[in-house]
């Protein structure tokens, strides 16, 4: 009984401190910053090169099975047992090829989200490292970001931050 008694009397105490101050609350929008930032472009246009040398290697191996597919398909009626067989075992083969290829370059754990990590991680930092300047020079208390999972409904323009980290990013 007395802890709950004491818990609500600090709930009290904390609520009253914070109606008393003044907050500054900031926000920036990431995504804004991320398609300005000179850096950023740079890392997402790295990233696009893999992306589509990747790709251009999968479906060079799809092609492959598809056309080695198609002759199959005209020639099966036609093949020994054991030919086709074989054929078919190539193709289940070809088929692996392509799933493995799939998943060590896009997978959960494959090449894509560890060049993600390697590239953009640089950048991040950048832009966190100059927010977090933005707020102390602006004397903030908070800067919530509107384009990511934090979702604000109302914000005033006068609190938005954006150009200021952007302009700071310029300066380094």
């Amino acid at each position: 009984m007395k802890r709950s008694s004491f818990l609500l009397f600090l709930f009290f105490i904390l609520l009253t401190g914070l109606t008393n101050g003044q907050l500054k609350i900031g926000y920036v929008d990431s995504d804004s910053i991320m398609d300005k930032f000179p850096d950023a472009q740079d890392a997402r246009q790295k990233l696009d090169a893999f992306i589509k040398d990747w790709q251009a290697e999968l479906t060079k191996l799809e092609t492959s099975w598809k056309t080695k597919y198609d002759d199959y398909e005209k020639r099966k009626l036609i093949m020994t047992d054991q030919t086709r067989a074989e054929t078919e075992s190539e193709l289940i083969k070809l088929e692996q090829q392509i799933g493995d290829y799939r998943e060590k370059k896009f997978g959960t754990n494959g090449e894509l989200f560890q060049k993600q990590d390697e590239i953009m991680k640089p950048v991040q930092n950048k832009v966190f490292t100059a927010i977090k300047d933005v707020a102390k020079d602006e004397d903030l208390d908070f800067i919530f970001d509107r384009s990511g999972d934090v979702m604000l409904l109302f914000a005033k323009d006068e609190h938005d931050v954006t150009a200021l980290v952007l302009e700071k990013l310029k300066l380094k």
